[in-house]
């Protein structure tokens, strides 16, 4: 349901918009009725804004000519960050996101001034992003009733379908939500499998939100705790490794996912979970500082051989 402020500032839109507009077509726009319609337009008079009636057939509302909301006032940090919010969301996996985001830059650019504009403008033609593993979803519901179920801490009931193509119901409370390699997630307690369980937007399919609430964890962090599981999950090798440098070195070099960083006084022991060593071995084969491979051996013998091959092309 809309908010009244909301519905007098779509008034306030159409205005601008359309120039001029009948009671009738303003009022079927907003689903409201005539007597709620000429309220909101008493409300955009009391705020200032100037608006002239013309009663009769062929009457209907309209802006004083001449009339310009002030232009919004950005620094070059916030245009900057105007531009390149506008150019991400085109490309993050949202369904049906390229039209909207075109809507908003319209709007948006029907107020600003000339200088705004321009840096608008170069931004949105000369920065490219690559985010081009985006998956998108099959539409916005599925985030927009999960993102509002999590600040409300309300429950819901979600159809899954996983990744073997197997349907599933269940009830779950969503911690947050995340977006990361190019997917969207949420996070949160699954009453099917009673833990905590990450699932992929795009896997969902219906979502109902229910009257139950939740408490949800303090100061949780849905990203990283995907990360976290993403790190952790069982893997054909356990993979052990002493890294010769400081925290925050390793963190540069290596990304959150690839494992468990454990701070100790010989240095940084990292822990991770691997299907293909061969991967393995060449990550560390480009790391800068010494390191040691504590489990499983089978990752010497990988590193061995990237060795070798990196000695016979450098031939």
């Amino acid at each position: 349901m809309y908010h009244p402020t909301t519905r007098v500032l779509a008034v306030l839109e159409l205005l601008q918009t359309h120039g001029r507009m009948s009671g009738a077509e303003m009022a079927a726009r907003l689903e409201v009725d005539g007597r709620t319609l000429r309220r909101y337009i008493v409300t955009l008079e009391e705020m200032g804004i100037p608006i002239t009636t013309d009663r009769g057939r062929h009457g209907g509302y309209a802006l004083i000519a001449g009339f310009k909301l002030p232009p919004m006032m950005f620094t070059d940090d916030e245009a900057l960050a105007l531009s390149i919010g506008l150019l991400a969301a085109r490309s993050l996996g949202l369904a049906e996101a390229a039209p909207a985001v075109a809507s908003a830059q319209a709007k948006l650019e029907r107020i600003m001034p000339d200088n705004l504009k321009r840096r608008v403008s170069a931004v949105d033609e000369t920065v490219k992003l690559d985010l081009s593993q985006a998956a998108a979803p099959e539409s916005n519901a599925a985030l927009v009733i999960l993102s509002g179920a999590a600040q409300n801490r309300q429950r819901v009931h979600m159809h899954y379908r996983s990744a073997t193509g197997d349907d599933s119901e269940r009830d779950f409370d969503a911690y947050g939500l995340a977006y990361r390699g190019g997917r969207w997630y949420t996070v949160g307690m699954c009453h099917l499998r009673h833990g905590l369980r990450s699932f992929r937007l795009d896997r969902i399919g219906r979502v109902l939100a229910l009257e139950q609430t939740f408490m949800r964890p303090a100061d949780f962090d849905a990203l990283a705790h995907l990360a976290l599981s993403v790190a952790t999950m069982p893997r054909a090798f356990a993979v052990e490794v002493l890294l010769k440098t400081d925290l925050k070195t390793a963190r540069e070099q290596l990304f959150d996912a690839v494992g468990l960083f454990e701070q100790t006084a010989d240095g940084v022991l990292l822990h991770n979970q691997s299907d293909d060593l061969d991967w393995f071995a060449r990550e560390l084969a480009r790391l800068p500082f010494a390191f040691e491979i504590r489990h499983p051996p089978a990752l010497r013998d990988a590193l061995k051989t990237c060795a070798s091959r990196l000695l016979q092309l450098a031939k």
